[in-house]
């Protein structure tokens, strides 16, 4: 009945050109439309401007190019750690923003209209537009006109940096998550307004480059979505680094004086002026909603495009997936909602499935690196859910002291008196890879038990959440078994039932 309501007064075709069109070739797009064609569906893939969406073209890929050349310069600074005097390099800035568009050229096959040309998408580069429930307009780039009918929709169009009405920034000049690859030369004094991951990540690489880095953010702390301890690990290191880190700085507006381009803030009710050279504006992404239909139909929208449990927007055989669909925006996420999207798309109604979020996984990739998923600490006390901490160090893990990384730690939370996982983070080196086993631990319904029961490598990073299970396991030690053991073997050693000393507990490398 709600369907027919919504439908009332568009006039549905008697048949289809496709089965799903897809706009937006992200990633959400393109496993949609991968999908789609693997299952032997009709589907056209509609992209505007570059395939590989932001992920490939201008966020995740450029940026940990950029983020490894960096750490390679932190690396020679500390050789003295390593048992090496001294190592020193010589760079020419434009050569690493060489190397950054290099590894997206080597990358863009697997996302290219070719590839999925071959697997069976339709690929068309130009512009649509949902002119109804069933057709899709489409401005080819090369001038031409068409409307295709399709059974089912998916919007990908996913998400742009957010660039706030600040007084005086238009004059100053800025760059984004989105055009800061096209700087070829380092910036002498970059200022960085946002402590979220991309502004965080960025200020830390550019300043391994040597650019003098100020981090400019509103509230007490950056990347305040992690615990407070998190933040203050990395903060700390940041600072070691030599970045100017401001907190509780509100940023009021930009100046031009004498030629010289400032930033005017108010910290702690007294107006600070802190100059720059280049200003980085990374306080976040807002979801393209405009330009495509979404007005016209009347789809309900907020930050992000209204959706159910199924991805299905206020008309059924309209879906959203990505960064536009919300409510996470990660190139991991939006390839997850996309399976979702495209099987309910091609099936309902005869099979819908809702989409999962059960463990969703992420890293911020500064240094240490940080992941997370499901519960951390602030998260379950601000929502009041009962959970029990185990904490492992990092600092005692021997292959991290080998690497001379020997820092960070695994925090996970149980439900009380038992193994089964709430959340973990994990703050250290590699850390977004060893969160892997967690996720699938929580999603397969796995609990500690099953980590400890699990051989590890040695030496390697992953012992740690085998060690932090440990931990868990040690302080849920049965003691009186225990203490009746003991009897038993002093009885089996001939010494009346008495134990004769506590075992001594096992080092790292031991258990």
């Amino acid at each position: 009945m709600k369907a027919r309501r919504v439908y009332a007064g568009w006039p549905k075709p008697a048949h289809f050109d496709r089965n799903l069109v897809v706009i937006g070739a992200g990633a959400a797009g393109l496993v949609s439309s991968y999908i789609a064609a693997a299952v032997k569906a009709k589907v056209t893939l509609v992209e505007k401007h570059r395939m590989g969406g932001d992920c490939l073209n201008t966020g995740c890929m450029p940026s940990k190019a950029l983020i490894r050349s960096a750490k390679l310069l932190s690396h020679m600074r500390r050789s003295n750690e390593f048992g090496i005097r001294s190592a020193r390099a010589e760079f020419d800035f434009a050569d690493v923003m060489e190397r950054v568009h290099a590894i997206i050229k080597t990358v863009e096959p697997h996302d290219s209209v070719e590839r999925y040309t071959s697997l069976g998408v339709e690929v068309i580069e130009g512009r649509a537009k949902i002119v109804s429930p069933w057709e899709v307009e489409i401005a080819r780039n090369d001038g031409r006109h068409e409307t295709l009918t399709t059974r089912s929709i998916i919007i990908a169009a996913g998400a742009r940096p957010t660039v706030p009405p600040i007084p005086g920034i238009e004059d100053v000049g800025y760059y984004t998550s989105d055009t800061i690859w096209t700087l070829h030369a380092l910036p002498r004094r970059l200022l960085v307004l946002g402590g979220g991951p991309i502004g965080s990540e960025l200020a830390q690489t550019f300043a391994r480059f040597g650019a003098a880095v100020t981090l400019v953010v509103k509230g007490r702390r950056i990347m305040p979505r992690e615990d407070a301890e998190v933040s203050e690990m990395v903060m700390a290191r940041f600072r070691a680094e030599g970045i100017d880190l401001r907190t509780g700085h509100d940023t009021r507006r930009f100046v031009v004086e004498n030629g010289e381009k400032i930033l005017i803030a108010e910290h702690q009710g007294q107006e600070v002026h802190v100059p720059f050279d280049v200003l980085l504006v990374a306080v976040g992404r807002s979801a393209q909603l405009k330009g495509y239909g979404l007005e016209e139909l009347g789809v309900p929208t907020g930050r992000t495009i209204d959706v159910n449990e199924y991805l299905q927007t206020s008309f059924p055989n309209i879906y959203a997936a990505g960064d536009v669909a919300g409510p996470y925006q990660f190139t991991h996420t939006a390839a997850h909602q996309a399976w979702y999207a495209s099987v309910n798309a091609l099936f309902a109604p005869f099979r819908k499935f809702r989409a999962d979020y059960s463990a969703v996984p992420w890293a911020t990739f500064v240094d240490p690196e940080v992941a997370r998923v499901g519960l951390n600490e602030q998260e379950a006390r601000e929502r009041d859910i009962p959970f029990e901490l185990t904490r492992f160090d990092i600092a005692d893990l021997d292959r991290a002291i080998a690497d001379g990384e020997a820092h960070g730690f695994v925090k996970v939370l149980t439900v009380p008196g038992k193994d089964r996982i709430l959340g973990v983070t994990i703050v250290g080196e590699h850390a977004g890879d060893l969160i892997a086993e967690y996720v699938m631990a929580m999603r397969h319904g796995l609990g500690l038990n099953k980590i400890l029961g699990t051989i590890h490598i040695y030496p390697t990073l992953a012992e740690a959440n085998k060690y932090a299970a440990g931990e868990w396991k040690r302080a849920h030690a049965p003691q009186k078994l225990l203490e009746w053991v003991g009897r038993f073997h002093a009885w089996r050693r001939g010494s009346g039932g008495r134990p004769t000393a506590a075992a001594r507990p096992a080092t790292p490398s031991q258990r």
